[in-house]
């Protein structure tokens, strides 16, 4: 529905389907640019974080480089290349040089997964040595709420839902959704993303994760679940297990397979930060620059000013990144790195008048932004601003319920309801909106696939 209104409208982001179909709101425009911006930028200075590590894994003996007066070690170099590789390709293909990318990034890191789960069975001694450790697991590895007493069924529940709806619709899905060829393009992307990826999760990523922590044994105290320490920390299980005993699965290849599959660790992150990064130049630009600052700009002034904010982008969370990665308590980074967990929050805030312009049908404009607002308000309650804004002055009840909120459910499945009850309400007491518009985008939606289908049909020959 979403690929066959944005084609009609002519839509890039998901702002302009939204506020269009909302009585071309401005102010909704804002707050869903917002919501996209504050989704895509933990990502890309994140990605770009976890590119510099693993070169350090990758090339632990590579000697730090002074370049103009400045040092760069291996961490350092790791990133920067990660980040020019990937901007110089989105900057010069634009969306179709990210989705070409990422299939072949994908690709790699699909049979990564599949690969890694045969090196945990090969160290456990094959099949049946891998159902033998894992059934001596202790029990609170196999079983909710886990060995941190964290992840309750309900918390489990809500996450697994919202993490998935919130990346339906987060701005580079969303966009993507718009370049689809067609609807029938579309469908085969979903069958087979639907098959392939449960597979590779079941046989790859669940492998790693359960045979790691048989081979590498974590210390539980005061419900602190503390790495081995031939891990060093829980993210880097799957590499000690590949150095560990990879070479030994695969032979005489065995470090070149190793290298490949390090490889897809490092396209993953790739794939995650190439896509936000467009996403995010596309977000500034035609929500914020064409709309308010410049609405007589031409195409190329557009272009170029899009090409500026990847690469300033780019520049500026490298630059976090290094600073960070030197000074612990550097409070810009940590900030970031605590936005990625309501990260999906964030893109959550589309979902309720996503879902009620899709199906639904009954929300005003004024319910829309006042929901907006509203599921906006309550994320920043789970962020870092409430204690970088009050400080000493904040009540430790709220802390204590925050806290509470956030071992119960998930932030995204919070706020949704924050931002959905607000919607609904005001929505029942303001003006509808028009109803010929309404069953334009409506008509459009349910329109015949097969004058989508031909529409497309001069692309695809």
């Amino acid at each position: 529905r979403i690929t066959r209104l944005g084609r009609a409208k002519g839509h890039v982001t998901p702002a302009d389907m939204l506020a269009d179909y909302y009585g071309n709101s401005n102010t909704l425009r804002l707050l869903i640019a917002f919501a996209g911006f504050m989704y895509a930028v933990p990502y890309v200075i994140i990605q770009i974080r976890a590119g510099g590590h693993l070169a350090a894994q990758l090339f632990p003996e590579i000697a730090p480089v002074v370049l103009l007066g400045a040092t760069f070690d291996v961490f350092d170099i790791g990133a920067s290349v990660l980040a020019i590789v990937m901007t110089t390709y989105v900057l010069i293909g634009g969306m179709r040089s990210v989705a070409l990318a990422d299939c072949v990034q994908g690709s790699l890191l699909l049979l990564g997964m599949l690969i890694s789960g045969m090196a945990v069975i090969f160290a456990l001694g094959g099949v049946g040595g891998y159902f033998n450790a894992i059934a001596n697991l202790p029990r609170e590895a196999l079983s909710l709420p886990g060995a941190s007493g964290r992840y309750t069924p309900w918390l489990l529940m809500t996450i697994c839902t919202f993490a998935a709806l919130s990346s339906i619709i987060q701005p580079a899905q969303w966009m993507r959704f718009y370049a689809a060829r067609s609807t029938r393009v579309l469908k085969q992307s979903a069958l087979l993303f639907s098959l392939l990826l449960p597979f590779c999760f079941l046989f790859g990523v669940m492998l790693v994760g359960l045979g790691a922590r048989a081979l590498y044994p974590p210390t539980v105290a005061g419900g602190e679940v503390i790495p081995h320490a031939a891990v060093g920390s829980h993210d880097q299980a799957l590499v000690a297990v590949l150095r560990e005993y990879g070479p030994q699965l695969f032979g005489t290849a065995g470090a070149a397979v190793v290298s490949l599959i390090l490889m897809a660790i490092l396209a993953a992150s790739m794939s995650t930060a190439d896509s936000n990064l467009h996403a995010l130049s596309a977000v500034v630009t035609r929500d914020v620059y064409s709309r308010f600052l410049r609405p007589n700009a031409g195409q190329a002034e557009r272009a170029w000013f899009g090409r500026a904010v990847i690469v300033g982008a780019a520049i500026l969370s490298l630059w976090l990144v290094r600073v960070g990665e030197r000074n612990e308590d550097f409070a810009p980074l940590k900030m970031i790195v605590e936005m990625l967990y309501v990260a999906m929050a964030f893109s959550c805030q589309v979902l309720p008048i996503t879902i009620d312009m899709l199906f639904l049908r009954k929300g005003t404009r004024a319910g829309a932004v006042c929901g907006m607002f509203a599921g906006l308000f309550t994320v920043m309650f789970f962020t870092p601003a409430p204690s970088l804004l009050l400080g000493n002055h904040l009540p430790a009840a709220f802390g204590e319920s925050v806290g509470a909120l956030k071992q119960l459910f998930d932030i995204g499945f919070i706020v949704f309801v924050a931002n959905a009850s607000i919607f609904a309400l005001v929505s029942a007491l303001t003006k509808p909106l028009d109803p010929e518009k309404v069953e334009e985008a409506a008509a459009i939606m349910r329109g015949a696939e097969t004058a989508q289908t031909d529409t497309a049909a001069p692309m695809e020959n």
